[in-house]
């Protein structure tokens, strides 16, 4: 008789053995299982009873703590060191706290965004007042029940304890307490006394992720649901002429073929777009589907027709109309001191460049796909937004509902980088659901993902600097992007201030690609253009890139000008720690270093990458960072996002290229646009300044520096002065030239 076996496996667990047929990964697999077999499981606190305290907080009679994490999670670890803030100042042990994603609640929480790596500065105060507020509460409840003044009580580790030694548990107090007044002012804690801050903690989804338990927005599904799939203009500036579904609604699993972009473009028309909107003129078809499989293949059976809107643009037009801009006068000055002109006409020498990068996709490893449901009753919105409260609003304006109808549920993100702070996959999953009025899964293919999404834009910028009896007396930077230019608070950020006549000037160019944020906006490429610039400046100053940074830092010393964002002591603290760790100049023979430094997101960083030599071609093998960025919440967390930071900048400025040909991306997927390989990560040493300052960005701070670092060392190692992204490609054409 056939023995027969039931096994279960998880998503992990089954790509794990499917990777290796063999056998042995399922030999092992069934091994590791029989080892873990008796250990039993910790406590499920998903699974007992708790009473709300507050819009944060619930707390069980056992004494267990729920938490919830109001903002969206994208990898930047905000679902675990938000609650952290709580649970310090409530003060309970972490291992009886459970976590839990927030919905979108806007009475209740401030600020549920995901981006600018501001989410742990602008809760650092607020949840710890929320933690402290609640414990303060629960000991008035206590001291009530016991008939003695709060004063004499304290509270520690989930457990309440009077002056005679008589203890009370949170969970026995926590109705009372829920019910009493909130205190007006409470206290918090000292740093000193942190036992939950400060201390690294796994991230609080380790073990759903590494098991494939669903937590993102395409692992999100229900009884009932559909999946679409939407084919879009191929080219910017095409529009839908028209289209034959006749082979498609033949397949098997294909529901039905609609149009949507109507309500979308009728939103945009009514003057009601936000800077959330992307979107286009034309209609788009989509494929209703039983599967997401079923869906793509009905897209490719689908025979369209297109026509042209507006101008099909091409990465050469680009090149033409931005050197255009520089060499013109058409700019809004975004600050001006002292006057450069002068400067650069009494120079002894006057030096200048020219630094450009490409377009770039976001990328995310999980595509764009959302979930909606539109009855006449209400909108649910779930699945994987940056900023939801936006998104709800603006489905409610594109449906025409009032804003009460509409519900949004938050899923994690499998990245974002900016990209989902674009909301156009929302509205769109919503008016699909509106017209079908059934459960949908809208899902993007990878190729459908960066070929019609959103990208960080193309740019270049000027910067000339003037030199007389040794000293830089001028500098202007000039910047022309497309559908982008220079913000004004970078206008603000070093050198400003410590040059007597400096400039900056920004001019755009519109075009009907769709631009947007991308990981540290606008910093990450002019970081690397000007630290790059300001290692041709020493040079020709005949000192130190290091020393020069820090002379500039001099000369604000005393310096009261409320424009400047950047702290200029905060800046050399973390110059001369990364000098220190990376043994600036004191390197083996044949490693070469390059420093760079830059304040972005209220944080400062200083950093020096080593490369050497292999067959000629650069390699960067480490990176050293120095970073500020106020108490450093989760250090654990901290130091991935630190070092994701280093390597995906590392990436981009190597290796990422994305051009545009009569509207169409050349890049449709990884085989043809690269992004940083395993064999090619440098090791990242990274330090933190040691301070009792309040908190400040991390997710995106460590990105901006690398790019300048890189150039800086191959120009070490080769001699070529590297002025274009990525650098990899254009490396030939700068040794040739010697620039």
């Amino acid at each position: 008789m056939e023995n027969k076996q039931n096994l279960t496996f998880s998503r992990r667990s089954f790509l794990k053995t499917s990777a290796l047929a063999s056998g042995g990964m399922l030999i092992g697999f069934n091994l590791f299982n029989a080892c873990k077999a008796e250990v039993k499981p910790p406590i499920d606190l998903s699974q007992l009873n708790y009473n709300d305290f507050n819009a944060y907080i619930k707390i069980s009679p056992e004494g267990k703590v729920t938490i919830f994490s109001p903002n969206p999670e994208i990898g930047q670890g905000v679902k675990t060191s938000m609650p952290m803030l709580i649970a310090e100042e409530l003060d309970v042990l972490w291992e009886d706290v459970f976590v839990v994603q927030g919905k979108l609640d806007t009475k209740n929480y401030n600020r549920q965004i995901a981006g600018g790596s501001g989410s742990i500065r602008a809760s650092w105060k607020p949840l710890r007042e929320t933690g402290a507020t609640a414990k303060q509460m629960l000991i008035n409840a206590a001291a009530a029940k016991w008939g003695i003044s709060p004063s004499e009580c304290s509270a520690k580790a989930g457990l309440i304890t009077n002056d005679d030694g008589d203890t009370m548990g949170y969970g026995d107090v926590v109705l009372e307490a829920a019910a009493l007044d909130v205190p007006e002012n409470v206290t918090l804690k000292d740093p000193k006394d942190f036992t939950i801050i400060g201390k690294g903690k796994l991230n609080v989804d380790v073990d759903k992720i590494i098991t494939g338990k669903p937590l993102f927005g395409l692992d999100y599904k229900e009884e009932g649901m559909l999946y679409a799939s939407i084919i879009r203009p191929p080219a910017f500036g095409q529009i839908l002429e028209s289209f034959d579904a006749t082979q498609a609604k033949a397949l098997p699993g294909v529901v039905d073929v609609i149009t949507v972009g109507s309500k979308i473009r009728d939103y945009e028309n009514n003057g009601k777009q936000n800077w959330t909107l992307v979107t286009s003129n034309s209609d788009k078809v989509v494929v209703i589907a039983k599967s997401t499989w079923d869906a793509f293949k009905g897209i490719k059976a689908i025979k369209t027709t297109w026509k042209v809107d507006t101008k099909l643009e091409s990465t050469k037009d680009h090149d033409k109309v931005l050197v255009d801009l520089l060499d013109g006068d058409k700019f809004e000055t975004r600050r001006s001191d002292g006057d450069v002109k002068k400067a650069l006409s009494n120079a002894d020498k006057v030096i200048e460049r020219t630094y450009e990068a490409p377009f770039l996709p976001h990328n995310t490893l999980e595509p764009m796909n959302f979930f909606a449901h539109v009855t006449n009753e209400k909108v649910r919105l779930i699945g994987n937004m940056q900023t939801p409260a936006a998104a709800a609003k603006m489905v409610s304006e594109v449906l025409e509902r009032p804003i009460e109808e509409v519900s949004a549920e938050i899923t994690r993100m499998g990245g974002g980088f900016g990209r989902r702070l674009y909301n156009d996959f929302v509205m769109e999953a919503a008016e699909i659901a509106d017209v079908i009025r059934k459960p949908i899964k809208m899902v993007s293919s990878r190729e459908a993902d960066m070929t019609t999404g959103v990208y960080r834009p193309c740019v270049k910028y000027r910067f000339t600097a003037s030199i007389k009896n040794g000293k830089l007396t001028g500098y202007h930077l000039k910047g022309a992007g497309v559908n982008a230019s220079i913000p004004t608070p970078m206008a603000n950020y070093f050198p400003a201030g410590a040059i007597k006549n400096y400039q900056v000037d920004a001019a755009t160019y519109k075009s009907n690609i769709t631009t947007g944020a991308w990981r540290a906006p606008v910093t990450h490429f002019l970081a690397s253009a000007e630290q790059s610039f300001f290692n041709v400046l020493a040079e020709e100053l005949q000192i130190d890139h290091v020393q020069l940074y820090l002379d500039l830092l001099e000369n604000l010393k005393g310096v009261n000008d409320k424009r400047m964002k950047f702290n200029p002591k905060r800046m050399e603290d973390v110059i001369k720690l990364v000098v220190d760790k990376s043994h600036w100049g004191k390197t083996e023979p044949h490693v070469y270093q390059g420093f760079s430094a830059y304040f972005s997101h209220n944080t400062h960083v200083a950093e020096v990458a080593e490369i050497v030599l292999e067959n000629g071609l650069p390699v960067v093998k480490k990176v050293t960072c120095a970073i500020d960025c106020g108490i450093v919440v989760n250090p654990l967390g901290a130091l991935n996002q630190a070092k994701g930071g280093v390597i995906d900048g590392v990436g981009h400025a190597m290796y990422a290229d994305f051009s545009i040909k009569n509207g169409k991306p050349q890049s449709n997927n990884f085989n043809t646009y690269q992004l940083i390989r395993m064999a090619q990560t440098p090791k990242v040493d990274v330090h933190f300044v040691q301070n009792n300052i309040a908190p400040t960005g991390l997710g995106e701070p460590t990105l901006p520096p690398v790019g300048g670092a890189i150039a800086n060392a191959i120009y070490q190692a080769t001699g070529a002065r590297l002025t274009k992204q990525p650098y990899m490609a254009n490396l030939k054409i700068a040794e040739e030239l010697k620039v």
